[in-house]
């Protein structure tokens, strides 16, 4: 499990853009036959991801978190971004299909994954946070999901936004999780841009073309950088920082939030004529 340390504003501003990346972009995940996992101190949360290819694999913890097994005081949220997958709990077999989407609560001892086809493997993106009580394992598809509509093609932003763990959708302690799908045409997402003073975000950019980008912009609204990032990238966005792309062509994020409250529109807008 590799361990990150993020940094306050007044060091953000002084640093490099490989600086930049090597504290907010995570570009490790999704690989073959492995479990990958990696440690914010910001809200202690874990993003990783699991691509079974040869058998099963099993989410194991680790020293880092003291604990006897993974979900021993954590919940957590997947979501299946390859082709068809098995998620298996403590005995219970969750069939995964693409974009489909599992919470498991406190207290799941045993959480392993398989592929249906080996050759072509399911994509299992993981994002966790510490809980303080059980709620049951759910799963979702995404017929189950809250589909959100917003924007518009004359800016460029036409998108569809699915909430999974929410107020409304699979109850979590804290983990609020779903996706978002671009239109053909458009470009950028959430746009205009906010914070979450009480809350801190992770997206994970894919189905982004082989060849295209995505420019993520992060940072106070009137010291603003931009991090570019491929395909199945995710970058850690703190409280301070606005979270916001543009792609070369359309693609989707998965986003994910954990902190103070779990209220979906619990953002700080900053107008666009603001940003610097």
């Amino acid at each position: 499990m590799e361990v990150r340390y993020t940094v306050g504003k007044k060091e953000y501003s002084r640093m490099t853009t490989e600086e930049l990346r090597d504290t907010f972009l995570i570009n490790t995940l999704f690989e073959p036959n492995s479990v990958r996992l990696v440690y914010c101190e910001v809200e202690r949360s874990i993003v990783g991801s699991a691509v079974p290819t040869e058998g099963s694999l099993v989410l194991e913890t680790g020293k880092e978190l003291a604990s006897d097994y993974f979900c021993e005081r954590r919940e957590l949220g997947i979501l299946n971004v390859g082709q068809n997958g098995v998620v298996v709990v403590d005995g219970e077999n969750f069939e995964m299909d693409r974009l489909d989407c599992l919470y498991v609560g406190r207290g799941a001892k045993a959480i392993s994954f398989t592929s249906v086809n080996p050759s072509e493997p399911a994509k299992f993106y993981l994002v966790s946070y510490p809980a303080h009580t059980s709620y049951p394992t759910t799963k979702a598809s995404r017929a189950n999901a809250n589909p959100v509509k917003l924007g518009s093609q004359e800016t460029a932003n036409k998108r569809t936004i699915y909430q999974y763990i929410h107020e409304g959708g699979i109850q979590s302690c804290q983990l609020v999780m779903g996706y978002t799908a671009l239109e053909e045409g458009s470009v950028w997402n959430t746009m205009p841009a906010h914070t979450h003073e009480r809350r801190t975000e992770v997206y994970m950019y894919f189905d982004v073309v082989e060849g295209d980008a995505v420019f993520h912009m992060m940072g106070p609204s009137d010291e603003t950088r931009h991090i570019t990032v491929q395909n199945e990238n995710a970058v850690f966005s703190p409280m301070w920082s606005i979270h916001s792309g543009c792609g070369t062509r359309s693609y989707s994020f998965c986003w994910a939030m954990g902190g103070e409250n779990q209220v979906f529109n619990d953002m700080d807008g900053i107008p666009i004529c603001e940003l610097k």
